[in-house]
C-alpha cells in the first residue's frame, strides 16, 4: 500500500508542470479570442487586416482614404437602403450587424446625426453580418430585406429600428417575424420569404462589397461627399466625432 502511493505521488509530481503549461496556455488563447471578438464588435482594425487604411484610433477623423481607396467602397445606388436623398451633400453608409451591440448603440448616434443635419446628410444601411460571433445576424438580415420586399424601404428602416430597440428579444425567429409585422409585413408572405432565405444573395453581396472597401468589423461607416471623397469611421463612435468627420465632408 505505500509503495503504491509513492508510485501515484510521483506520477502526479510529473504531471503537475505540464498541466501547469496547458492551464497557461489555455488562458492566453481566451484572451486572444475575447479580444479578437471585441475588435471585431467594434470595428477596430486589426494587424494584417487593415486594406482600407483605418486609422490606429477608431473614432478619429483623420481616416481620409486615397482616391484609390474611395474607389474601393461600392457606390450608393436605388438599390441601397436609404434615410433621406441620394443626392445630399454627405452619405454616411453604415455596413452593420444587427446582434453587434456596438451597431445598436451606434445606431442611435447615426440617427441623432441625420436629425440635425437635416437634407445635408443621407444615411446607407448595409449588412456585414459577424457569422462566427453573432449567429443570428444573417437570418436578421435576411428577415430585413423579406421586409423591404413586402413593405418598401419605410417598412426596412422600420424593422431595423424595431430589432435594434429589443435586440434582446427580436432575434430569434418569432422575434423576427414580429417586428417585420409591427413593420407592416403580412405575417404569412414575411413567414414564407424568411424560411425561403430568399435574400441571402443580397445580404452576402453587402457583405462582400464592405470586405472589399476594407470594413473589418462593425459597425463599419463610411463619409462621403459630393467631391467624391471618403472617411472612414470605423466603430461605435460618439456623437460628436462622428459630426467632426460629417463637418469636414461638408467643407
Amino acid at each position: 500500500m505505500e509503495e503504491r502511493a509513492t508510485q501515484k505521488g510521483s506520477i502526479i509530481e510529473k504531471f503537475v508542470p505540464i498541466l501547469l503549461l496547458i492551464t497557461i496556455a489555455l488562458a492566453f488563447l481566451v484572451g486572444a479570442l475575447w479580444q479578437k471578438v471585441a475588435s471585431l464588435e467594434k470595428g477596430n482594425p486589426t494587424a494584417g487586416t487593415n486594406t482600407a487604411g483605418q486609422p490606429a484610433d477608431a473614432g478619429t477623423v483623420n481616416g481620409k482614404l486615397s482616391e484609390d481607396q474611395a474607389k474601393k467602397v461600392p457606390e450608393v445606388t436605388d438599390k441601397d437602403h436609404i434615410q433621406g436623398s441620394k443626392d445630399a451633400k454627405v452619405l454616411l453608409v453604415e455596413y452593420s450587424d444587427l446582434q453587434c451591440p456596438y451597431c445598436q448603440a451606434f445606431h442611435l448616434t447615426a440617427q441623432q446625426a441625420f436629425d440635425e443635419y437635416k437634407g445635408d446628410i443621407a444615411w446607407v444601411y448595409r449588412h456585414f453580418p459577424l457569422d462566427t460571433i453573432h449567429p443570428r445576424a444573417r437570418p436578421a438580415a435576411n428577415a430585413a430585406e423579406c421586409v423591404s420586399d413586402l413593405g418598401g424601404d419605410n417598412a426596412f428602416w422600420k424593422f431595423i429600428d424595431e430589432v435594434f430597440a429589443n435586440q434582446s428579444t427580436a432575434l430569434s425567429d418569432s422575434g423576427l417575424a414580429a417586428a417585420a409585422v409591427k413593420s407592416g409585413a403580412s405575417s404569412s408572405s414575411f413567414d414564407s420569404c424568411y424560411k425561403a432565405t430568399k435574400f441571402d444573395s443580397v445580404v452576402e453581396s453587402d457583405y462582400q462589397g464592405g470586405s472589399t472597401a476594407g470594413v473589418t468589423g462593425t459597425p463599419g461607416n463610411f463619409i462621403m461627399n459630393k467631391k467624391g471623397e471618403v472617411w472612414v469611421i470605423p466603430g461605435a463612435v460618439p456623437l460628436d466625432q462622428l459630426k467632426q468627420a460629417i463637418d469636414e465632408a461638408l467643407k
